[in-house]
């Protein structure tokens, strides 16, 4: 069984981003980089199914810049077997993603897909939907739970009312979240093993899709500063303050 886990490259979740002068975006000079955390939890449960003896190969792809060929060994250092790159230096946005995975898929043909519900730079959570409509694969989304077994895969979702599971045919799209388990660190060992395996890149004309984006940012800007709280001596000056300084009451 093939496993297809793509990935995405951003800024390191422990970096306080900075917004560039001009407020065309944030500003990615001399930033540490790293593999989307939901991505991490996505190859994690990949490498979990393999050493269950359920996957046999793990291939994970991903979209963005020759520099992504770093994350990339990260993934396979991690446990994947192999990885694509689709090479693009355009701003790569959900469905040109989704477009460029669905050829992927379409080439590899895997049993299953598995990753990320969003990624925190952008937050858009779309790209798993958009690759299950694609291929027309069925899709389990914000998994805490997943267990493949006779051709099917049962995912147990988080939803705003508790835990829903469903039961999906193979093949199929999975998106992670982040209680479905907590991913491992690469050792220095796997981490030497992963540069001499395959790393695949191919151009977007390779896959004939077209990756120019479709939305336009038009401005970026850091959120406001609060202000600073205060205390109060007494639940009527509290009450005074709610109803006269916030108009709250």
């Amino acid at each position: 069984m093939k496993v297809l886990v793509p990935i995405k490259r951003v800024v390191d979740y422990n970096v306080k981003v900075r917004v560039k002068a001009d407020n065309s975006g944030v500003d990615l000079a001399n930033v540490k980089m790293a593999m989307n955390p939901f991505c991490e939890i996505a190859v994690e449960e990949a490498v979990r199914l393999k050493e269950k003896g359920v996957v046999t190969e793990i291939v994970a792809v991903s979209i963005g810049p020759k520099a992504a060929q770093e994350q990339l060994r990260t993934a396979m250092a991690l446990g994947a077997d192999r990885s694509i790159l689709v090479e693009t230096d355009e701003e790569a946005q959900p469905l040109g993603i989704a477009k460029a995975l669905k050829a992927i898929v379409d080439e590899e043909k895997p049993e299953l897909v598995i990753l990320g519900k969003q990624a925190i730079d952008g937050d858009n959570n779309q790209t798993g939907q958009m690759l299950a409509a694609l291929t027309g694969m069925p899709q389990g989304t914000f998994a805490s739970e997943v267990n493949v077994a006779d051709g099917k895969v049962k995912v147990t979702r988080e939803i705003d009312g508790g835990l829903q599971t469903v039961e999906l045919s193979l093949p199929a799209v999975v998106t992670t979240d982040l209680r479905l388990n907590e991913p491992r660190y690469a050792s220095l060992p796997n981490i030497m093993k992963a540069k001499k395996k395959p790393l695949d890149v191919k151009a977007p004309a390779d896959l004939g899709v077209d990756l120019a984006p479709r939305v336009t940012t038009e401005k970026v800007e850091m959120p406001p500063e609060r202000s600073a709280g205060v205390k109060v001596g007494s639940v009527d000056e509290l009450v005074d303050k709610l109803k006269n300084e916030a108009k709250v009451i």
